[in-house]
């Protein structure tokens, strides 16, 4: 699909797999010239290597969790790129009990966002540009594991975005999140499932409207819209890619 996207310019934290990966080739493959990082320096490489095909996309190793890295990384991107259209935040840790834990997560789910688009606001003030984290849907409904770490900082990044959905608003940032619900990753939290709790894996299939998880690129497809000018008058919006499997209703 042509979004009108091309020579637009990307930030995509934590991109090399999953989600990440896929909203990175999407906007590749729609003409956005996109900048990439992770924690893992051979994983980064070897993703840059990778998409090099399908565009202009170069990384850097970058640990989410310290918050000046973070920033001097989103610095130096913005001047490689010539500036900054669509910023995606996608870093996140694993569930977490120790409260250790909880502090490395908070950085790297929510104090990542916050001083990115910090960092990134200058150059994301021009105007016309796009700011989209990825949240999910386990901050609507409680588990029988109970709250954790993961879906508690989800829920702050939620918060967040949306409320800068009014303040960036005003420079011409729209402010939006994309919360994926089930959704099968290669070598990720549902492909282990299948592999161990096969059960589990089958009946939430069975209870899926669509029978099915969802796909990253399902996620990415949303992602891509959300950053385009088709959606230039969808602001402060939390966007659910589930396929209908939460059985709630929203006035």
């Amino acid at each position: 699909m042509d979004l009108g996207l091309s020579g637009k310019k990307a930030v995509i934290t934590g991109a090399t797999k999953g989600i990440g990966r896929s909203v990175a080739e999407t906007l590749l493959a729609e003409g956005v010239s996109v900048a990439i990082c992770a924690r893992d320096a051979a994983g980064v490489e070897a993703a840059v290597e990778e998409m090099s095909a399908l565009g202009n996309v170069f990384g850097a190793s970058v640990d989410a969790a310290d918050g000046d890295a973070v920033e001097a990384w989103v610095a130096s991107a913005a001047e490689q790129l010539g500036g900054i259209d669509i910023y995606v935040h996608n870093t996140s840790g694993k569930p977490a009990r120790k409260i250790e834990n909880w502090i490395n997560n908070f950085n790297i789910d929510l104090m990542a966002m916050v001083r990115g688009v910090g960092a990134a606001s200058e150059a994301l003030s021009e105007g016309g540009a796009a700011v989209i984290s990825i949240g999910t849907t386990a901050t609507a409904e409680h588990f029988a594991s109970g709250s954790n770490s993961y879906s508690a900082f989800k829920s702050a990044v939620t918060n967040w975005t949306l409320g800068q959905a009014q303040v960036l608003g005003a420079k011409g940032v729209r402010c939006n999140v994309v919360s994926p619900g089930p959704i099968f990753v290669e070598g990720g939290d549902w492909n282990m499932i299948k592999d161990n709790m096969t059960e589990f894996y089958e009946a939430t299939e069975k209870v899926h409207p669509q029978g099915r998880l969802g796909t990253v690129q399902d996620v990415a497809n949303v992602v891509a819209f959300l950053a385009s000018d088709a959606a230039r008058h969808v602001n402060g919006v939390n966007v659910t890619v589930d396929g209908g499997f939460l059985k709630r209703i929203d006035f």
